[in-house]
């Protein structure tokens, strides 16, 4: 979470506090309560939920919640029937249950269902592009158990070829998407820039024209970048690819070093290539745009249990409207 998004949780949370402190606490002739105290548990609900989220992953906080909104729902209940006129006389339990179902339909929905994602590089190029607004299919690789993230009701398996988000290995509250390139068992081979799997070359066609994009580059700002595209043959699909004529295949500067299991990994003094043997219960995962693109190539395998789900439609690009619905293969 960014300082600004921190700082502003902190301010809803305080304003929050102010309201409460200073709204009243009995309803009003209408049987509502004061619009200060309704304002003032909203505020704080919202910012306890952001400061939340800086220690805790955003399923965890929903859990959370739900628990907690839950207990609050139950407490009014019995509170209504206790009372003549069937009415919760306290502030907090009738305010705060009514978050109770809508936070659990949240939960259900980002957990069980589908979850948004924004794409933040250009990465996954040229069928994702920075902007797009994206849907993960979070049942594909099985109904998992929340946070755990381990599989409770197998529903498929992850397959090589699908554009997948998961969990960043060395920091699992950031998210990455990737294509599977490598299954468990595998051995994945990838020398001047031509993929070998298990000992057979990914055959490929070239495109004639460049594809141009802008990408923004620390430190150097805007630059125009031209790449190479083909049509790469990945378990009887093609997808498509960038290559960039002037980027190594691997940049040996920026493998991280000691990432679990790189003894499976082989990489060439020159830069040509790599080849690496997946182990069991994990992934290898490159980017479509291969010369750029930080993938397992320099940070490792991907556990199944960091897998959240299987990327299929793009559901908004505020950028260019007609990228709306387009399906991710």
């Amino acid at each position: 979470m960014s300082n600004t998004m921190i700082i502003g949780a902190g301010i809803l949370l305080v304003l929050g506090i102010l309201l409460f402190l200073k709204s009243s606490k009995k309803r009003e002739e209408n049987g509502e309560w004061s619009a200060k105290l309704q304002w003032g548990y909203l505020l704080m609900l919202v910012g306890i939920f952001g400061l939340l989220s800086i220690i805790m992953s955003f399923t965890a906080v929903l859990l959370l919640f739900v628990l907690l909104t839950g207990i609050t729902w139950y407490g009014h209940r019995k509170n209504c029937k206790k009372n003549a006129n069937h009415e919760d006389n306290n502030h907090f339990t009738d305010y705060m249950s009514g978050f109770f179902p809508i936070i659990l339909v949240v939960f259900v929905l980002r957990t069980f269902i589908a979850e948004p994602f924004q794409i933040p590089s250009s990465s996954m190029r040229p069928g994702l592009v920075p902007g797009d607004f994206i849907l993960v299919n979070k049942f594909s690789y099985g109904i998992r158990v929340p946070i755990l993230n381990n599989v409770l009701v197998p529903t498929g398996k992850v397959e090589r070829g699908d554009v997948v988000v998961f969990n960043y290995p060395e920091n699992t509250r950031i998210n990455y998407i990737k294509r599977v390139i490598g299954l468990p068992g595998d051995t994945i081979t990838y020398k001047n820039k031509i993929l070998i799997i298990n000992g057979k070359q990914a055959s490929e066609i070239n495109a004639p024209d460049l594809y141009e994009y802008t990408d923004a580059i620390p430190k150097y700002g805007s630059i125009s970048i031209r790449a190479q595209p083909f049509k790469e043959l990945l378990d009887n699909k093609y997808i498509q690819i960038l290559k960039i004529q002037q980027q190594p295949a691997v940049i040996l500067q920026g493998i991280h070093s000691n990432y679990p299991d790189q003894e499976l990994c082989t990489y060439y003094p020159d830069g040509s290539g790599f080849s690496c043997k997946v182990p069991e219960g994990k992934y290898f995962m490159m980017g479509d745009n291969r010369d750029n693109s930080e993938d397992s190539r320099y940070w490792g395998f991907v556990d199944d249990k960091l897998m959240v789900g299987k990327a299929f439609l793009v559901w908004l690009n505020m950028g260019d409207l007609k990228r709306i619905g387009t399906s991710i293969n």
